[in-house]
């Protein structure tokens, strides 16, 4: 339940160390981070503290250390190697609507319709009232179901009462909304003061025609799939696309349920209208084969996951591989196109062909030619003898007629 500004998940000014900020220990647990992040979210809500700047900039810090911490890969990643380590991933924060104008919420609005993973946060005030135990709370029987319609950043509480037996078989709370409206299901657990603290929250998600989400406490380690995981990441490398599709999948604090009464809650995270649903509760024990293909299912795709992980090792090295063939594929392409241009150009150069002389002295290209005719080729071109008469060009027809005829019939001889 991070949050953030709408113009992206930017880190704080001056970063300290996330468990530092936390107040929790290198070995903490999940739940522990958790725990802490919602008490110190909680505190520094910019709904609470609209008129201290020093407050909000401590919620996006508090924000910023729990997305590195409540992340299994960029905790490993940041135990590693700091800071730098996850400069280079997108940083899954989430934004609150209830603190942002109207033109910075019809952004946010047109970004998700085109199917960018806008993670939400839940409004304190909603968190406030479950806190102090104020909020109104509709009994929810096991094998029912109730259809309503909740308002934008306002929530409808649910009491879910199970017995032993239930308990021991394990139940499943499910919400649906035919009109594909964007909601969060909420999981409260019952505080010392009375009150109800958030302990689960799943994001609507659209499935066929519908978006649902559901919970599911099977005495097993059940498992959540996060769409945004990682979503910056991959948009800037489409491979990641796949690779860390499965790195979504992340357990589920909670597995099972004790006999009492449990708190739910569907929470509005439409934009600008409310959201409609039906939410559901029932037992497992009439789904055991259900429940068995899941618990195999979840298996295979973590042992995919793993399988994938190792995986992209070698393909990342075959991709390097490969573009670096490629690049010397142009180059010699290009090489050898050059080459044969070369010789083209040299072949071109062994030719007889003379420019052709004009009238005025020049050749046919512009340039001027002061080239002669050898004599000899003249008297063969040209074996007119002239007798100084004006009409030497007759006489030299009748010679040349004459020489000519003269010639073959020494030839006949």
């Amino acid at each position: 339940m991070a949050s953030g500004k709408l113009e992206g998940p930017s880190a704080p000014a001056a970063r300290r160390d996330p468990y530092e900020v936390l107040s929790v220990s290198k070995e903490a647990s999940d739940q522990e981070i958790k725990s802490a992040y919602r008490k110190l979210a909680l505190k520094y809500h910019p709904d609470k503290n609209a008129s201290n700047p020093e407050a909000s900039e401590r919620f996006k810090e508090v924000a910023y250390s729990y997305s590195i911490l409540s992340d299994p890969e960029k905790r490993r990643q940041y135990d590693t190697a700091g800071f730098e380590a996850i400069e280079s991933e997108g940083m899954d924060m989430e934004i609150d609507l209830s603190n942002l104008g109207t033109v910075n919420t019809m952004f946010a609005a047109l970004f998700s319709k085109l199917g960018v993973p806008i993670k939400t946060t839940i409004s304190a005030t909603v968190l406030e009232e479950a806190l102090n135990g104020t909020v109104t709370i509709r009994p929810l029987p096991l094998g029912t179901s109730f259809s309503g319609k909740v308002e934008k950043q306002s929530a409808h509480f649910f009491g879910v009462t199970i017995n032993d037996q239930q308990a021991q078989a394990g139940i499943v709370v499910r919400v649906t909304s035919a009109a594909q409206s964007k909601f969060k299901l909420l999981y409260f657990e019952q505080e010392a003061t009375g009150g109800y603290g958030l302990a689960l929250q799943e994001d609507s998600d659209k499935t066929g025609k519908v978006t649902s989400a559901g919970m599911y406490f099977l005495h097993f380690q059940v498992y959540r799939m996060d769409s945004t995981v990682n979503a910056l990441a991959m948009a800037k490398d489409p491979d990641n696309a796949f690779f860390k599709r499965l790195d979504g999948l992340q357990p589920c604090e909670v597995s099972e349920l004790k006999s009492g009464t449990h708190i739910f809650a569907v929470y509005g995270d439409n934009f600008f209208k409310p959201a409609t649903y039906t939410i559901e509760a029932v037992c497992a024990k009439t789904f055991e084969d259900t429940t068995e293909k899941l618990k195999e299912i979840e298996a295979q795709i973590l042992a995919k996951r793993n399988d994938l992980r190792q995986f992209e090792v070698e393909y990342r090295k075959a991709l390097a591989r490969y573009n670096e063939v490629v690049a010397k594929l142009n180059q010699e392409k290009q090489s050898v196109d050059e080459l044969l241009k070369e010789r083209e150009s040299i072949h071109s150069s062994f030719t007889a062909t003379r420019p052709v002389v004009n009238s005025n002295g020049s050749s046919g290209d512009g340039s001027s030619s002061s080239s002669k005719v050898p004599n000899d080729e003249a008297k063969v071109d040209s074996p007119i003898v002239n007798d100084g008469n004006d009409d030497g060009k007759d006489k030299s027809s009748k010679k040349k007629w004459f020489n000519l005829n003269l010639s073959r019939s020494d030839k006949k001889t």
